[in-house]
């Protein structure tokens, strides 16, 4: 895995409607990047706490892994400022990650392994729907912000089977990943659900009936790409490798040319689109 460098220009001027043609996806997709910031560092710090006790390849590939999650964060928290800015509300839902991620971060490292690698498991399934519905980050999206989704949700397709790793080499007890995976449902449902309400709210659309019923549509399709995957990995015999992979995620990965020291100012081609 190895370490991208990444500018894509997105700041606090940046249009946090992005697709104008698809204003309740983008405000979705928004609400999943405002827990970015708080998901990915705990992450990260999970996975760290448990490299000292790994055999020396899955503890450097351990660190890779935390490195990309802290990548993901930086990138997440400029959008989300440019998101607070139009929609005051979300605030108030940052906040509530805030406290949940560091009640969380109490746990036992065992029960925040499970965590990590069931919330591993529901990015991965995101990133599989995702390249069955590209047509949303098309239509006059602005670029510089769908190749940063596109990028994270690549790069969770490349790592996907470090968090299950890292849980079946520290702990592995099924029940535990059981748990947290239902817990990791409801973390995600609620905090996407009341900051797509918000952001509907600021922009006048909550009562719109073609807003819910497209949201609707795309949350029962999403449900059917993440639910089943999730029960899936509950299995003991599930390993993520077992997965098929969307094939153009690493070639687009490799066009984007964003290895080591190098960095590329702006979007690559989305001819894969």
């Amino acid at each position: 895995m190895p370490r991208r460098t990444v500018a894509f220009g997105i700041d606090e001027s940046t249009d946090p409607w992005w697709n104008p043609t698809a204003p309740e996806f983008v405000a979705a997709a928004n609400s999943v990047s405002l827990m970015m910031p708080y998901v990915e560092p705990f992450i990260a710090r999970v996975t760290r706490q448990t490299a000292d006790g790994l055999d020396a390849p899955l503890a450097a590939i351990a660190e890779e892994f935390a490195a990309q999650e802290m990548s993901h964060q930086r990138e997440h928290r400029r959008l989300n400022a440019a998101i607070r800015r139009r929609s005051p509300g979300v605030r108030h839902v940052e906040r509530a990650l805030r406290w949940v991620f560091a009640r969380l971060g109490r746990r036992s490292v065992e029960s925040n392994l499970a965590f990590t690698a069931a919330a591993e498991c529901i990015a991965y399934s995101l990133a599989r729907w995702t390249s069955t519905h590209l047509r949303l980050f098309q239509g006059g999206a602005d670029p510089t912000v769908t190749t940063m989704f596109i990028w994270h949700l690549a790069e969770e397709v490349e790592h996907k089977s470090v968090g299950h790793d890292l849980w079946s080499a520290a702990c592995g007890r099924r029940w535990r990943y059981v748990r947290n995976a239902a817990l990791a449902v409801v973390v995600v449902g609620a905090s996407v659900t009341a900051a797509t309400l918000s952001q509907l709210w600021s922009a006048r659309r909550l009562w719109n009936p073609l807003a819910w019923g497209r949201l609707v549509w795309w949350a029962v399709s999403a449900g059917m790409e993440v639910l089943p995957t999730l029960a899936v990995s509950c299995l003991p015999s599930h390993h993520p490798s077992k997965l098929v992979d969307p094939s153009w995620y690493a070639l687009w990965l490799d066009e984007l040319g964003v290895t080591g020291d190098t960095r590329r100012q702006g979007p690559p081609d989305f001819h894969y689109f």
